[in-house]
């Protein structure tokens, strides 16, 4: 270390920004409910350093703002043409549950199976892979997963005790009867002879 980083005031000059994935979403579902079409379209063009990728990298901090220009793209992606944002609900997995048609859906679906076999094996984060999800469950009219998780899913993705891939998959492959929402009801009963 130099003599320069241990000064006292070098970390009151340039004090670390911490990332916000809620006030990312905020921010992009504010762009669809204002019809900031132009705004939204920029976002979707990959890897573009134009202004509003920059502004979408800033709600990353110094540590995500590569990340969160990605989930930009991904949520502009999703909201192509719509006029209601949505914030999303659940995990990739949980989302990927609900891609498919009549003849199946998640595990029942082969095409769902392999998209989010393929997802779940990335060392890195599989962004080719997810943009694919998310562009299949917009196909589908499926709400997308919550943005905010996902973006702090795969803040994670390298974090061997998060173990997000796996969690991913599992809450794919998990029947409906025995989902979160059921697992964290009481398993009492009432009695009701009184």
């Amino acid at each position: 270390m130099t003599e320069h980083s241990l000064s006292a005031g070098t970390d009151q000059e340039h004090p670390r920004v911490p990332h916000d994935s809620a006030a990312l979403t905020a921010w992009l579902t504010t762009l669809v409910r204002n019809r900031e079409y132009g705004t939204l379209a920029e976002l979707r063009r990959a890897r573009g350093a134009t202004n509003a990728h920059i502004r979408a990298g800033w709600y990353g901090g110094d540590d995500h703002r590569d990340l969160f220009e990605r989930m930009a793209f991904l949520f502009a992606v999703y909201h192509q043409g719509r006029s209601t944002p949505s914030y999303g609900h659940g995990s990739l997995g949980a989302a990927a549950r609900r891609i498919g048609d009549g003849a199946g859906r998640g595990p029942d679906n082969p095409g769902a199976q392999r998209l989010l076999n393929r997802v779940v094996a990335s060392r890195r984060i599989p962004w080719r892979h997810l943009q694919h999800a998310v562009t299949r469950l917009r196909a589908c009219e499926q709400p997308p997963p919550s943005w905010t998780g996902l973006a702090e899913d795969l803040i994670n993705w390298n974090d061997r005790k998060a173990r997000v891939a796996y969690g991913w998959s599992v809450e794919f492959h998990t029947p409906p009867a025995r989902g979160r929402e059921t697992q964290n009801e009481p398993t009492t009963r009432k009695d009701t002879t009184s």
